[in-house]
């Protein structure tokens, strides 16, 4: 899902330096959606990893 992120933010870029401003807003806007789930899904599996373990010591 990172992958994508990076992959419209490149897409992004490129659109905005040839002078593609509708393109290049959609893209951002997608990679930023991308990067805040990619970084919601990371903290949840971080949590959950810690929480799982600390049942699992007892």
């Amino acid at each position: 899902m990172l992958y994508w992120s990076l992959v419209f933010l490149v897409v992004a870029l490129v659109a905005g330096v040839f002078g593609f401003g509708g393109i290049a807003a959609a893209s951002v806007g997608i990679a930023q959606f991308l990067f805040f789930l990619f970084a919601v899904l990371f903290v949840g599996t971080v949590l959950a990893h810690l929480l799982r373990g600390s049942a699992r010591r007892r």
